[in-house]
Parts: structure tokens; sequence; C-alpha cells
């Protein structure tokens, strides 16, 4: 038995942000019921690259999930769905704020009908506030939430990191939300709103820089790969290519010294302690590289990983896609679909003990479970 057997959803959310939430809910056994537009779907059904025809951008984020294709417009659609509200224990959306509402299917709305509703909105700039009505966007998200000033290099434009974090770090966070609400609803029988912005969701990641302009006043600047506090935390040219190297503390870099032959930097007044390094990187850097220009990038990380250093080849998608690592972990599973044939999809990175192997279903044609859930509720729709 999955840890979410038995836990129903209805899913408004579309694009990315909120069938991220859904896609790890369904994973652990919730079953997943897709409000689809009628006619066209979740916009992701058209986007690339696909298969056959099919879209595996929608496959990845979407499999395991019930469609059902209504219209928000339509009394007895809303209906339905408000019968339907009686039988699940969670509600997502992600409109813009104030759309839910419209359609009388805000939280306040939903609680008449079922007092412990779990019920959880992920938009832009959160539900209220001088901001909630911006509409946002994954870069929206992270240049209002300071990532892209500090991601990049000092003498280049502030730059987007190449991944949707403003979507899939609100993903995660109402995946948390709505996981501790229904803990806390099973030890109290109550239910209750979470309410996730993409701009928090990239805020609370900034971690220590935050820190670092409360507490010093300082206001932290693009650095490219180095770390603001410690060195080498760098990539490295070697002979064919580069290497990243993480060292966070003295005693790793003892080691280090020791691995490259160089235990004179441990007196070097530069080098000898991890700020001395931090304000000398760049000098730092000439040393390293120096003693890496005759060894490959393979060479150079076996050495240092002999010796405990943490380090890497900076692997592209097809590399880490096809490594040993992502098989042994099964970060790349299969999932069937009827139309488009085999699709090889990111895997579940949380691991439980109670979980020996996540095994996903197909993603939904468009509408596939309209009528299943109509002759369900229909009877109650007066």
């Amino acid at each position: 038995m999955k840890p979410l057997e038995g836990i129903k959803v209805l899913d408004f959310t579309r694009v990315l942000a909120g069938p991220f939430t859904t896609k790890i809910l369904v994973d652990f056994g919730a079953e997943v019921i897709k409000i689809e537009k009628t006619g066209s779907g979740d916009d992701t059904r058209s986007f690339g690259p696909f298969q056959n025809g099919v879209s595996g951008y929608f496959v990845y984020l979407n499999a395991g999930k019930k469609s059902v294709e209504l219209n928000l417009k339509e009394e007895m659609s809303i209906q339905l769905i408000k019968n339907m509200v009686k039988d699940v224990d969670v509600i997502i959306e992600n409109f813009r704020p104030g759309i839910m509402k419209k359609f009388g299917l805000d939280y306040e709305s939903i609680r008449q009908l079922k007092p412990d509703i779990i019920y959880a909105s992920i938009s832009g700039f959160g539900q209220e506030g001088i901001w909630s009505e911006k509409p946002a966007y994954d870069l929206i998200a992270q240049a209002t939430g300071g990532i892209m000033s500090i991601n990049g290099y000092h003498d280049f434009p502030p730059t987007r990191v190449g991944a949707s974090l403003g979507d899939t770090s609100a993903g995660l966070n109402a995946a948390i939300g709505i996981i501790t609400a229904l803990f806390h609803r099973e030890r109290t029988g109550e239910g209750q709103y979470v309410d996730v912005a993409m701009v928090d969701s990239i805020y609370a990641l900034l971690e220590s820089n935050i820190m670092r302009y409360t507490v010093e006043g300082a206001i932290p600047q693009r650095i490219g790969n180095r770390h603001p506090i410690s060195a080498p935390f760098d990539v490295y040219q070697t002979k064919n290519g580069y290497l990243a190297i993480a060292i966070a503390n003295d005693s790793l870099f003892k080691k280090f010294s020791l691995i490259i032959d160089r235990q004179d930097m441990l007196s070097d007044e530069r080098f000898y302690s991890d700020r001395n390094r931090q304000l000398n990187q760049k000098a730092l850097k000439v040393e390293i590289e120096n003693w890496l220009s005759p060894y490959t990038k393979e060479e150079a990380m076996m050495l240092l990983e002999k010796g405990g250093i943490p380090c890497s080849v900076i692997y592209n998608i097809q590399e880490i896609s096809e490594s040993e690592y992502i098989k042994e972990r099964n970060m790349l599973v299969d999932v069937d679909q009827a139309e488009g044939g085999r699709f090889k999809i990111p895997g579940n990175p949380i691991k439980l003990s109670s979980v020996d192997k996540i095994t996903i279903d197909p993603a939904p044609k468009l509408g596939e479970h309209t009528e299943d859930m109509i002759k369900k509720y229909k009877e109650t729709i007066r």
C-alpha cells in the first residue's frame, strides 16, 4: 500500500507548478482527478517534445492522473464539481487569485460543502497583498525573487536558472503544505487553506545570501560558479574540459594540498584559512589549474575522489541520463502510452523504505475519465 493511497485530489492546475505538485502526490498513491478545459485541456498537451504526436512534457507531469474535461462556465459543470468535492480530500488550483471565487469554487465556498477540505492555491505572488494581482511565469518569479541577481557572472546580464525553479520550488512547497495539512487533519479533524507563492519559494531558496544582507548589509552579486564564503569552490580547467571542486573547510583543504603535493599552501598567508582563500580566489585558481593542466578531467576526478575531495566532471543531460547512477537510483522510469509509445521520464527523488518501487500509469487522454465521473455523480446533480 502506498502512503497516500485512499487520498483523493481534485486538481484544477495546469502547465508546471501545480501539476508538479500533484505528480508527487500521485506517485505516492493519491487518486488525482485532473479537471481540464473543454476542447484543448492543459496547455502542456501542445508543448514539445512530441513522440508519435503525444507531448512528453504532458506525460512527465501527468502520468497516473485521471482527466475530466469540463467547461467551468457551465452551471452543470460547476454542480458536478461541487458534488465531487464531498468525496475528495484535497483541492489544488493555480489560477490567478480571484478566478476560483468567480466560479463559486474558492476555499470559503468549498469549506461550506466539506469543512475538513485541504485547499491549496499556487500563484506568482500569493493570494493577498499589493502584488497578488500581478501575472507571473517562472522568469518573472526568478527576477522578482532575487535569484537572477546572483546567478551568472558579474560582467554578464542577470541570468535565469536553466530549469524553472519558480514553478518547481512552488510545486514542492505546495506538496509539503498539502501533506502537512493532511497530517494535521488526521490529528485534529480540521481542514485548512494552503497558500504558496512562486516568488516566496524562490526567495526562500536564497539561504545565506539573505543573511549576508540582513546581518552585514552586503548586497550579494553575481560571482559565477564561486562560493561567496568558501574556496576553492568553483569550476576549474583541465587538459580536456572542466572539473568542479568544492572545498568548504580547512581540513578538506589540507587533504587537497597533500594530494596535489602543495603543502606549502598551508603556510601561505593567502591560503591557510577558508576566509583568506575566499579573498584570494583568483590566485588560488591559478595554482589549482596549473596542477590540473597535465590531467584530463576524468583523471583528476579519480585522484581527488580517492582522497575524499568533493568534485565532479560537468555532466551534460545525455551523460547523466545514461549513467549507472541514474539507473541505480531509478531516476529514469518508463511510462507506456497507448498512442505515444514508451516514454522515459524522471523518477521520484523521494525514496521511502515502505515503497519498494514506484510504478507509473499512463498519462490520460483528454477527458478520458469524464463519462465515468458524470455517471458516478450525475444522480446527485439537482
